[in-house]
C-alpha cells in the first residue's frame, strides 16, 4: 500500500475505537463472512484465498477495529481481506451490531456477507461430518440451529449480502463467491446482479426485485425453439420481438432506471434483480440476457447468472 498524508491516517480515540477522515481509493476492502453454523463458511473463506485476500478464521470481534487500523496504517499489510466472524466466539453476538456499526460510519469498505442453508441442508451437513453445534454441544443438532438462527436475525438484516448455499456443493459454491466477488475492486460501489430462474425451482431468497414474465409467449412449445435456450438469437427474436415484451420491457427498464439510483443512494452493495418464467430457460434468460446490455451500456458493475438454465435441457 502507498503511504498515507497526514489528512488520511487513522487515529483512535481508546483502545479499539477509530476515528477519522479517510481516503476511499486506498482503504482496505474487508469481506466479513458470517452467516449459520454449517453453511459453508470454510468453504467460501478458502474461495477468497484463491482470489488473493488475506483470509483470518474465528477472529475475535473485539479485535476488528484494531486489526483494520493497522491494515491502514502500515504498508506491508494486504489491501484485500476475508474474516470468518461468527458464534464460536463467545463476545461476537453481544458486540457484532455496535462494531459493525463504527467501522462503517469511520468509512471502512466493510461487507457483510451472510452464509445461510435450510434447516434440513445444515442438519444433514452436520451428520455427515459428524460435528456438534457450537451453541449446542451437548444437544440435538436440530434444536441449536433453532437457537442459532433466532440470535442471527438481527445479522441476517443488516447484512450487505445474502448467500443460500442449500443448493450448492463445494464446488458450486467457490465458483459462485469467485463469480460474485473476483472483478470488484471498491465494496462499497453497487453490484447489479441479474438472475433469470424458473418459478417452478423457487424464487431466489436474495432477490430484491422479481419481474415474473411467465404472462410472454412460451418458445418451450415451439418445436424448433424448444431444445434451444434464451441465450440463442433465435430464442431471443421470438421472446424480444413480441408485442407484449416490447411493452413490458419499456414499463420495466423505465422502473429501473428509477430505481437502481435510489438503491446507490441508500448506499446499498448489491442490487439482485430475479427475472423468472416457468422452468427458466427460454424466456427469463432471454429478458435477462436484454437488461444486460442495458446496465453495462451504462457502465454499472453487473453480474449476470442463469441459475436454473442446466435443469431445463
Amino acid at each position: 500500500m502507498t503511504d498515507k498524508s497526514p489528512q488520511t491516517q487513522f487515529q483512535k480515540d481508546e483502545p479499539g475505537v477509530i476515528s477519522a477522515p479517510y481516503d476511499p481509493v486506498k482503504l482496505v476492502q474487508t469481506v466479513v463472512i458470517t452467516g449459520m453454523s454449517g453453511s459453508g463458511k470454510s468453504t467460501v473463506l478458502k474461495a477468497f484465498e484463491d482470489m488473493g485476500y488475506y483470509c483470518v478464521d474465528n477472529l475475535p470481534i473485539a479485535l476488528l477495529p484494531e486489526f483494520l487500523s493497522l491494515t491502514e496504517n502500515v504498508s506491508t499489510m494486504p489491501t484485500r481481506v476475508a474474516l470468518v466472524m461468527d458464534v464460536r466466539e463467545e463476545s461476537f453476538l453481544d458486540q457484532y451490531q455496535s462494531i459493525f456499526t463504527q467501522i462503517k460510519e469511520t468509512g471502512f469498505h466493510l461487507e457483510i456477507l451472510f452464509l445461510d442453508a435450510k434447516d434440513e441442508v445444515l442438519v444433514r451437513r452436520f451428520s455427515q461430518t459428524r460435528r456438534r453445534h457450537p451453541l449446542k454441544p451437548r444437544g440435538n443438532v436440530l434444536e441449536g440451529i433453532h437457537v442459532e438462527r433466532e440470535h442471527l436475525v438481527g445479522l441476517r438484516e443488516c447484512a450487505d449480502k445474502l448467500f443460500d448455499t442449500s443448493d450448492f456443493n463445494v464446488h458450486q459454491l467457490r465458483q459462485g463467491i469467485v463469480r460474485l466477488y473476483s472483478f470488484r475492486k471498491r465494496l462499497d460501489q453497487l453490484v447489479i446482479h441479474i438472475l433469470s430462474f424458473g418459478f417452478k425451482y423457487g424464487v431466489p431468497a436474495d432477490a430484491n426485485l422479481v419481474l415474473d414474465v411467465r404472462f410472454l409467449p412460451n418458445p418451450y412449445f415451439e418445436p424448433e425453439l424448444h431444445p434451444l435456450s434464451g441465450c440463442d438469437h433465435e430464442v431471443q427474436t421470438y421472446v424480444l420481438e413480441k408485442e407484449d415484451t416490447i411493452e413490458f420491457l419499456k414499463h420495466a427498464e423505465g422502473l429501473l432506471k428509477f430505481l437502481v439510483p435510489k438503491y446507490r443512494n441508500e448506499g446499498k452493495s448489491y442490487l439482485v434483480i430475479a427475472v423468472g418464467c416457468t422452468g427458466g430457460r427460454h424466456r427469463s434468460v432471454a429478458i435477462v440476457e436484454h437488461l444486460k446490455e442495458l446496465f453495462t451500456g451504462a457502465d454499472e458493475e453487473v453480474i449476470v447468472t442463469h441459475r436454473d438454465l442446466e435443469l431445463e435441457g
